[in-house]
């Protein structure tokens, strides 16, 4: 059974991608964007069969590095007016959420670490 956070980074992946194929320049800004997008479920997939909670912890904290990198681009994106604002919206804020979930994790697992 997937988690919640496996669940919304895949749906944000599969967001992602429908953005990008209706972009029809910019090809390295939309390829970087697909990279870091789908990088983030990878990373929180690869988390839950991590060796040790340090590699778990590890994971995480890459896939929150994504995350903040795919906000740049699509931020990118609409600055440039490649992909307009309301087209963006639910993108950010599904990234938004799965960043504060991610964190939230992280935390929770680091406490954890520690006892």
């Amino acid at each position: 059974m997937k988690s919640t956070l496996e669940e919304m980074s895949l749906e944000f992946s599969v967001q992602v991608i429908k953005l990008c194929d209706s972009i029809h320049n910019r090809a390295h800004i939309k390829n970087q964007m697909l990279r870091s997008a789908c990088s983030i479920g990878a990373n929180i997939r690869e988390a839950q069969y991590g060796y040790s909670k340090a590699d778990f912890i590890c994971k995480l904290q890459i896939a929150l590095k994504e995350c903040h990198e795919t906000f740049y681009w699509l931020e990118l994106l609409v600055r440039t007016e490649t992909v307009k604002e309301d087209e963006a919206k639910s993108i950010e804020k599904m990234c938004s959420k799965i960043r504060f979930l991610l964190i939230r994790s992280l935390n929770t697992a680091k406490q954890r670490e520690m006892k």
